[in-house]
């Protein structure tokens, strides 16, 4: 019997797979290569539904006599270790971002003389109209929680956006850019201690409570669907700390980042080196044993960063804390240095990196911000978060435009550096 490859997604199978698997049986016996999360999310978003979900899926449907991963975007691996004499697929990937990948599977296909059919594309159907549908209905808090590290795993290097306000997390959610047909957008938000006190006219630390902090998260989590780690700054105290894992869990927060300095309660800027401390290692161990017996689930992340660096500690210091917190139990670490030390951080990347069972490494460039993404990658870098921009780039957005007014007493001179209000509220979701 002939055989046949078909390569699918099936993150929401509809008519136009089940047609062409109908039009495949008619050629053989039907094999469908499986992309992972891995494959997935390295040209787009990340499936809904986990690899193992999928495979069940397709499992059932009808006609379909084996499934095999097909572990990256290009079919000639599992094209030439399974030899198919057909080779099915729609009609739609003549053009746009997966034409070359059409051309190398015609002249690869020629190494045994297999042959490619393409079926007709179903009208009236499209995955990405599909998967903006999904979008707008939402998600579960459950679904919500698990994303991050189904990121983690699935992509070499996840990245973060910090969001203060319902505007700003759509902004996170939806921007994207196209770059040799492959979407590159952020993968999820930071809710931003600093950010959030500054909104409110505040200085970071206790000014603003857990409180008042939870309403703007609720208001990031309402209009959005990507996950959010949230800073929990010191953590506060233990049974606060306990607290504020399974209001988060409950929430469908995927993570906690807690720091290992201990804030001035003095009204001192709070970045000021002079009244800053750390914690000590063996205080800030039971704390991160403490939030893990406190969590319910076992997807939430507790995340500590570290500022040995910052703190002009030095990196023996900063590397035996990487070591005690991940034998505490805590499920990444994120490193911070002083301004323009960036070789510090690379430094102790690739010593973290060497380390054994390390845990997700997360980085902040807004110190060191002339470092490409490339560079953070390259060193082991896990996840990359932007801490600050958003809010940072409309304060001077404001001032402008408020000094345009009262210059030109109208407000027509500002009005190219506006959105219009048409604009704007294309960003808003509607309730269906």
């Amino acid at each position: 019997m002939k055989t046949v490859y078909v390569c699918m997604v099936a993150d929401m199978v509809h008519p136009g797979h089940l047609n062409i698997l109908k039009e495949a049986s008619k050629l053989g016996k039907i094999t469908v290569g499986l992309l992972t999360d891995e494959a997935v999310a390295s040209y787009k978003r990340l499936p809904y539904l986990d690899y193992e979900q999928r495979k069940i899926i397709v499992e059932n449907l009808k006609n379909v006599s084996e499934v095999v991963k097909q572990t990256e975007r290009d079919h000639r691996p599992n094209l030439r270790k399974l030899k198919p004499d057909y080779v099915v697929h729609g009609d739609d990937w003549r053009e746009g971002p997966l034409k070359k990948t059409r051309e190398e599977v015609i002249e690869t296909l020629k190494e045994w003389g297999g042959q490619l059919v393409e079926v007709p594309y179903t009208k009236g159907i499209s995955s990405t109209k599909l998967n903006k549908t999904l979008q707008e209905v939402g998600t579960t808090p459950e679904i919500r929680l698990r994303r991050l590290r189904r990121l983690i795993n699935a992509k070499k290097t996840v990245r973060i956006i910090e969001a203060h306000s319902g505007i700003t997390a759509l902004v996170a959610e939806h921007i994207h850019v196209n770059e040799n047909g492959m979407k590159k957008e952020f993968d999820g938000m930071w809710a931003c201690s600093l950010t959030d006190s500054l909104v409110k006219g505040k200085p970071d630390g206790h000014a603003v409570d857990i409180s008042s902090r939870l309403i703007t998260l609720n208001d990031l989590l309402e209009v959005t669907t990507k996950p959010i780690i949230f800073d929990g700054k010191s953590g506060g105290s233990m049974q606060q700390f306990g607290f504020t894992v399974r209001t988060l869990e409950r929430l469908g927060v995927s993570a906690i980042i807690i720091h290992d300095n201990v804030a001035s309660e003095s009204g001192k800027k709070y970045e000021d080196f002079t009244v800053m401390k750390q914690s000590s290692v063996e205080d800030f161990c039971n704390k991160i044993q403490y939030g893990k017996s406190a969590q319910i689930t076992s997807e939430f992340m507790i995340i500590t960063r570290i500022d040995s660096l910052f703190l002009g500690k030095g990196m023996d210091d900063a590397m035996a804390r990487a070591r005690a917190y991940v034998r505490a139990g805590v499920d990444g670490i994120m490193i911070h240095s002083a301004p323009g030390r960036p070789e510090d951080v690379l430094q102790f990347c690739k010593k973290f990196e060497k380390m054994k069972h390390p845990v997700p490494l997360l980085a902040v460039p807004s110190r060191h911000d002339e470092v490409y993404e490339r560079d953070l990658m390259d060193a082991g870098v896990n996840m990359i978060v932007y801490e600050n921009h958003l809010l940072r780039s409309s304060f001077p957005a404001m001032v402008k435009t408020a000094r345009n007014i009262l210059e030109h007493e109208r407000a027509m001179e500002s009005s190219e550096d506006l959105m219009s209000i048409d604009e704007i509220q294309k960003l808003i979701p509607e309730i269906k």
